[in-house]
């Protein structure tokens, strides 16, 4: 086995990772076992009437800044936001108080969204408004709606204090990004608590390794390039199914290659190198041939394909997630030029997972705004099936991966005001000659059976033949696509 790293290891803990979900039967979810009745849920807030205009935020700020003793705010929905839908206003006075509050905090999100960037913006009316939500939110207290309106909240003070500068640059990503403010042992934990309570980390990972053991069933020597390893956890499946595979030559050698950056950041060399000890360890534990290597990007986060080594005779695989748990903190050029950058190598496979962000339109910073606040609060409302108290480990998860993430999403549509964010990975990957490779009947199983673990409110889709999407209600909330080069004799 080539050791690419020192044979010193840290133990990580990779057994309660399969392979392939091979379970016949599925637990059920019970109404004892979350409090209440999940197919009954429904959100506190219409989202459908507030995705239409929303111009003269004015009357409403007005109405909704008064204390709690003075608020109406079924008369402050009505009175101040006229273009929303008259389903929408009529508000039933024995609606629940938590009702009344979500449609104010939504209202007073969207407001200083406007006030940042409409046609008549006011920067002293956002930081007016933001004051008073920073009265009514707090991160750690509160039902689903006030904390993640809480998290919006800091994501629009940071655009507010520095909008166009250093700041807004941080929030994008390319300055020090979420690990640098949470210790290492918390984003583990939270990582852990994740994969465990939801589908997020394991939809994406399945059904990417199961695509790549596919496309590589009957090769000796098989190379990954990883864009964001993490800790490696994904690789773990994919060695144990190489090892146990039937057909093909058996236990091909496997060599993953993971991008690093410099810095403090978790993906400086040191931190990926840990991975990589632990990766060898694992792989060594289990008899697969495997080696470790790293490439390091430009100082602006650019790849360049020379940077890679490699060997003839190599299937080569191109692995890119950009999904929860995943932070996608580089910039979206630091993406392209990745994504680019391999297609000239002729991989043979492209495994790409991407939140899906909802419908693309012309809504500017304020549509994309409310967008970006819809998606999120399907998140928490689908990991709250799986964190059914109010606990300290659902307001983990929320700190280490949802807060950046909700900042960082809003601050990349500020600095695009919307026009930027027009198509997904998977649509620039198809404009730039990429392949759609089709979805397997048997990667579409093992995904509805790895859902089956998990609440029902999860559900699974096929679009487009070469993507899975991962969805909660009616809600779509990541998706998972397979390409390969337009040059590759691959053929699935």
């Amino acid at each position: 086995m080539a050791m690419v790293v020192d044979d010193t290891t840290a133990e990580l803990d990779f057994s309660s990772y399969s392979t392939t979900t091979t379970t016949t039967t599925t637990p059920t979810t019970t109404e004892d076992d979350h409090g209440c009745n999940w197919n009954d849920w429904s959100p506190v807030v219409d989202w459908g009437a507030l995705s239409g205009d929303n111009d003269d935020f004015h009357d409403l700020i007005e109405s909704m800044m008064d204390d709690g003793g003075g608020l109406n705010p079924a008369r402050a929905v009505q009175e101040g936001c006229n273009s929303l839908s008259t389903d929408m206003m009529m508000v039933d006075e024995e609606t629940n108080g938590e009702d009344f509050k979500g449609l104010r905090l939504v209202h007073l999100l969207m407001a200083a969204a406007e006030a940042l960037t409409g046609v008549n913006k006011s920067r002293e009316l956002a930081r007016v408004i933001l004051v008073r939500l920073k009265e009514l939110v707090s991160p750690t207290d509160g039902n689903n709606m006030e904390r993640l309106a809480a998290y919006f909240t800091d994501a629009l003070q940071g655009l507010l204090e520095g909008a166009g500068g250093v700041h807004g640059k941080h929030l994008i990503g390319n300055g020090p990004h979420r690990d640098d403010h949470h210790h290492p042992t918390d984003v583990i934990a939270a990582f852990q608590l994740l994969q465990d309570m939801s589908p997020y980390v394991k939809f994406g990972h399945f059904t990417a390794n199961q695509a790549i053991l596919e496309a590589v069933a009957q090769d000796k020597r098989v190379h990954v390039v990883d864009y964001d390893i993490m800790e490696g956890i994904q690789w773990a499946s994919l060695m144990q199914a190489l090892v146990s595979r039937k057909d093909g030559p058996p236990s091909p050698h496997l060599r993953i290659t993971a991008l690093s950056r410099g810095g403090n950041g978790r993906r400086s060399i040191g931190t990926v190198q840990e991975t990589g000890r632990r990766l060898i360890a694992f792989a060594a534990s289990i008899g697969l041939p495997f080696s470790f290597h790293q490439c390091r990007l430009d100082s602006d986060e650019t790849f360049r394909p020379s940077g890679l080594k490699l060997v003839r005779g190599e299937a080569l695989v191109v692995n890119c997630m950009l999904h929860l748990p995943h932070f996608s903190y580089r910039a979206p050029d630091s993406v392209a030029s990745f994504l680019s950058g391999t297609k000239t190598l002729n991989p043979r496979l492209v495994t790409l997972v991407e939140e899906e962000v909802g419908p693309k339109g012309d809504g500017g910073f304020v549509g994309r705004f409310i967008d970006s606040l819809h998606h999120y609060s399907a998140v928490y409302d689908s990991l709250e099936a799986g964190f059914p108290m109010q606990g300290r480990s659902r307001a983990l998860v929320e700190r280490v991966f949802l807060g950046p993430r909700i900042a960082g999403s809003v601050a990349r549509i500020y600095r695009a005001r919307g026009e930027e964010e027009g198509c997904s990975w998977g649509e620039w990957l198809a404009g730039v000659g990429y392949r759609p490779v089709h979805i397997t009947f048997a990667n579409h199983c093992q995904a509805k059976l790895l859902l089956g673990l998990f609440n029902d409110g999860y559900r699974v889709e096929e679009l487009a033949n070469n993507k899975l999407v991962l969805g909660w209600k009616s809600r779509r909330l990541l998706s998972a696509s397979v390409w390969t080069s337009a040059d590759s004799d691959f053929v699935n």
